[in-house]
């Protein structure tokens, strides 16, 4: 087993020379040129690692009202990791070069579908090399034919649109985005700004330390213990992709069970009817 949540570099080079198999996902992406992750994988990337797109592997398809990032399917996704060559008990580790951001929503796909030996790597590919690793830029074998991915339960709860609508002030909602984001005062990807009534702000990046690796579990315990029960938070942020680097924070804390709202903010204000707050 690996870590549920997070992977030191050192600890990953370890793995991989003991010769066990394992998925490396290269999440990398910008959401103001979503070009830029796959240009940056081909110019260099752990050796042996996939290429995991945030717009095509890791969403669905918008139709205006679902939000900027829609979940697919378990079944459209169970049918993308058999691509990626993981099946059950073959560790997944997750990365990015951007503060585990993108990292973090694949390691949570992979875990609502049921994969427990997934982890993000901790400080990302500058971690990797701070580490003495190289980069590679030959493509990655093709996997060896294996069934699909087995579904199960899902493991991971979700909150959708209405049921949280209907459940305002009888839960803590935990926003990702920036605090000038959450504030209103700016929204540079959606069309509306503000934020849910009544949601708390935690933005993701004050999970990380100046190095760009998480900081302690202790220190997140403590940040995220503030806003009350695990299982009565639900998180979320422009499209549901950072609001999963909160949850991973609060899992490397031992803070388990809390849900994600996956349209998010760019789902939530695409209906004129849902009440919104600034300030």
């Amino acid at each position: 087993m690996i870590e549920r949540t997070l992977i030191t570099a050192e600890s990953l080079q370890a793995l991989l020379a003991a010769g066990r198999p394992c998925v490396l996902l290269d999440c990398g992406f910008d959401l103001t040129d979503p070009a830029a992750g796959a240009r940056a994988f081909a110019q260099g990337h752990l050796p042996g690692a996939r290429h995991a797109d945030l717009d095509r592997d890791l969403s669905a398809g918008r139709n205006g009202s679902n939000g900027r990032h829609p979940l697919p399917t378990r079944e459209a996704f169970a049918a993308t990791v058999t691509r990626w060559g993981v099946h059950p008990g073959v560790p997944v580790v997750c990365y990015d070069n951007q503060g585990g951001a993108y990292a973090a929503r694949a390691w949570w796909m992979l875990r609502w579908l049921g994969h427990d030996e997934a982890a993000v790597l901790d400080g990302g590919r500058a971690a990797w090399l701070d580490a003495g690793g190289r980069l590679d830029t030959a493509p990655a074998d093709a996997p060896a034919s294996a069934a699909p991915y087995p579904l199960s339960e899902a493991t991971m709860p979700t909150v959708p649109a209405a049921e949280l609508l209907a459940l305002l002030g009888k839960l803590t909602v935990v926003d990702a985005r920036s605090a000038e984001r959450f504030r209103g005062e700016v929204e540079p990807l959606d069309p509306v700004a503000g934020r849910i009534p009544g949601a708390r702000n935690r933005f993701h990046k004050d999970n990380l330390r100046a190095d760009g690796r998480f900081r302690s579990p202790a220190e997140l315990r403590a940040a995220f213990e503030a806003f009350g029960e695990p299982t009565a938070c639900v998180h979320q942020c422009g499209s549901g992709v950072t609001a999963c680097h909160n949850l991973l924070a609060m899992e490397h804390a031992g803070l388990t069970g809390s849900a994600l709202y996956p349209g998010s903010w760019s789902e939530w204000c695409a209906d004129p009817s849902r009440p919104i707050a600034r300030g």
